[in-house]
């Protein structure tokens, strides 16, 4: 079966954003089959793609780009202080940016890229990452000068509450069940909440690791994926908090994501380079 992964990679001293598409044929792997240069204004974080239109949303500190897979510009979110990037909640129809100069979440139309409202979160300083969490139907976003975390109602806009984390968070993700997992870059610890009750369950030490950056889950085998900047991709057994492995990365990692769909854990990192790797076990990767 023929599989399309798409990544990121940005030039540094350039206005540039190349969109790689990378091809997996079962016999020779991953490999470059089309890049597209885009261009505008603006800086580069986090991307985000909505299956049902197939529409990728690209964060550039002022508005958010938005381009089909064939990287036509398709529209635009413009007036945004310092977003980072945006929460996808198809069912509602909606996006959620995270601004970080603003200390505001903008929702928007998915589908005609309107503005709804903006939710100043005046509690809140410096929010940068953010996920949909299905079971509380709330967004989070997490907040890098504050070091907590703010929850938002999806559907009526109104903010639910905040979960202090003790440090820097980067990267969270979701279980499904009403866990949050997020890295905790400063103190290189992995914290866990209740998305409903927004209390923190655990703060364990990640073995292995140097300050954690990118995250990613296995909700099958309840593992996660965390990228850390001393070139590892650590394994993570999230039930128990224990490492079960080590992967080499690539220097300057940012994001890690894994597919259940081959079973490849990704992670992406500033030298140019992506790592996959194959989940033959839930403790043995290559």
């Amino acid at each position: 079966m023929r599989r399309t992964l798409w990544a990121v990679l940005l030039i540094a001293g350039s206005a540039a954003f190349v969109a790689y598409a990378l091809a997996a044929p079962q016999a020779s792997g991953y490999h470059l089959v089309k890049k597209v240069v885009l261009g505008g204004e603006g800086g580069w974080d986090y991307v985000n793609a909505d299956p049902a239109t197939h529409r990728v949303f690209i964060s550039r500190g002022t508005h958010i780009m938005v381009v089909d897979p064939d990287g036509k510009v398709v529209g635009d979110i413009p007036n945004l202080k310092g977003t980072h990037g945006a929460a996808l909640v198809p069912e509602l129809n909606r996006g959620f940016s995270s601004n970080g100069q603003s200390n505001s979440v903008t929702i928007f139309d998915l589908k005609t890229l309107e503005v709804i409202k903006e939710v100043p979160l005046p509690a809140a300083q410096g929010p940068d990452g953010y996920l949909y969490d299905p079971a509380s139907k709330r967004v989070f976003v997490f907040n890098a000068r504050s070091q907590d975390a703010m929850g938002i109602d999806a559907k009526t806009g109104e903010v639910a509450g905040m979960v202090p984390l003790g440090g820097k968070p980067e990267a969270a993700v979701a279980d499904g069940q009403g866990h949050i997992f997020v890295n905790n870059e400063d103190k290189t610890l992995l914290v866990e909440f209740d998305s409903k009750a927004l209390k923190v369950l655990n703060n364990r030490p990640i073995e292995g690791c140097e300050s954690p950056s990118g995250l990613a889950i296995d909700t099958e085998h309840k593992r996660l994926f965390v990228g850390c900047h001393n070139q590892q991709m650590v394994v993570v057994d999230y039930t128990t908090g224990k490492s079960v492995a080590k992967i080499p990365i690539g220097n300057g990692i940012d994001s890690t994501w894994f597919d259940p769909g081959t079973g490849l854990a990704f992670s992406s990192c500033g030298d140019g380079t992506i790592t996959a790797a194959h989940e033959d076990s839930p403790d043995k990767y290559t």
